[in-house]
């Protein structure tokens, strides 16, 4: 029977400071642990801002509901909250139209629009939660090809709110109740130099036309006006003749207005005959 001998080099005795590394390790691993934990916790806390929802992403999944304004919070590992602004935004819009008489127009557009809250889920489902690009922005470019399309370049240009109603009126049921179009302003017209200058050129001679056409009438009212007041004086005179005529005393208070207060010099002759002198210069003594 043979002995096995130890090898004394293959042995390890358990230290102190062996089983301090173990625990430090340990320590260590575990506390680290910990502070990831935390973060990826804490990293879930987020604000939606006033004018702005959250919409909930579980696992791909939209939920249904909107987060609104305040904290909220969102375990990262499973779930992501996406921003979505509710306030009124302007957009600018440059849309290339056609008149009815085959004129190029460009128009320069300002687009006043809104989500509405209980809208704000669809549409992340739909248009990632910006649906101006692929919504708003071809409807309402379609409406105002509709609508100048009726109209000439130069009824385009004199038109404008005529043509911008009548878009926005279109354009709103086109897009349905998904998004909330407050209104349309065109900016700038733009034309072809040549139909510019030819409208400028009418709207110059309508212009003169009206000026001219007003003065005509002013004129005719000017004249009618005189007339009317010769007549009035014509008539007041003949009032003022017929009572004159018909009372006496009327023409003594005349005559009393007029008389500046010297008493008249009366002549008599053998006839009878009185002659009235006024003393005027008489009255007053010589110098």
């Amino acid at each position: 029977m043979s002995i096995r001998k130890r090898n004394p080099s293959q042995e390890r005795p358990t230290t102190f400071f062996s089983t301090m590394d173990t625990r430090t390790i340990l320590s260590t691993s575990l506390i680290t642990f910990l502070v990831i934990a935390v973060i990826v916790v804490f990293s879930g806390i987020t604000t939606i801002q006033p004018g702005e929802r959250g919409v909930q992403v579980r696992l791909g999944t939209a939920l249904d509901t909107p987060l609104g304004e305040g904290l909220a919070y969102a375990f990262p590992l499973t779930t992501t909250i996406h921003r979505v602004s509710i306030k009124q935004e302007t957009i600018p819009l440059k849309t290339e139209c056609f008149s009815s008489d085959l004129q190029p127009v460009s128009l320069q557009l300002n687009i006043l629009a809104l989500v509405p809250e209980q809208s704000v889920v669809d549409l992340f489902k739909s248009y990632a939660g910006n649906p101006f690009t692929a919504l708003v922005f071809p409807r309402v470019q379609e409406a105002m090809k509709e609508v100048t399309a009726l109209k000439t370049a130069e009824q385009i240009v004199k038109q404008r709110e005529e043509i911008k109603q009548s878009a926005l009126k279109i354009a709103r049921e086109k897009v349905g109740n998904i998004v909330t179009l407050k209104d349309i302003t065109i900016n700038n017209i733009e034309l072809s130099d040549k139909l510019e200058a030819a409208i400028e050129k009418k709207m110059i001679q309508e212009q003169a036309a009206a000026e001219a056409k007003f003065r005509k009438v002013q004129v005719e009212i000017e004249a009618q006006t005189a007339v009317e007041k010769a007549k009035g004086e014509a008539e007041a005179i003949r009032i003022q003749g017929a009572a004159l005529k018909e009372n006496h005393a009327l023409i003594e208070l005349k005559i009393v207005e007029k008389w500046n207060g010297v008493s008249p010099l009366v002549i008599g002759d053998a006839k009878g005959a009185n002659i009235l002198l006024p003393l005027g210069n008489a009255a007053r003594p010589n110098p």
